[in-house]
């Protein structure tokens, strides 16, 4: 799928209007957090998995708090 969409004023910054076909392909609605990843292609969109994010900061906190032990458990 190709779109041209423009760039707009908004306030003090630019943005895009993205419509609703754009919309119901990345599953987003008003509100939802977008990521925006740049790959060796161009950028991707995604909507945001906020309980993947939930859950990946809690595994770096106890990567932190137990190195050694999860060291030892990889070997």
């Amino acid at each position: 799928m190709t779109k041209m969409l423009k760039l707009r004023k908004i306030g003090n910054s630019v943005g895009v209007v993205l419509p609703k076909e754009l919309l119901a392909l990345l599953n987003a609605k008003e509100g939802d957090d977008i990521t925006i990843t740049e790959t060796p292609n161009g950028i991707q969109l995604n909507k945001s998995d906020t309980e993947f994010e939930e859950h990946m900061k809690l595994v770096e906190k106890v990567m932190q708090r137990y190195p050694n032990t999860l060291r030892a458990l990889a070997q």
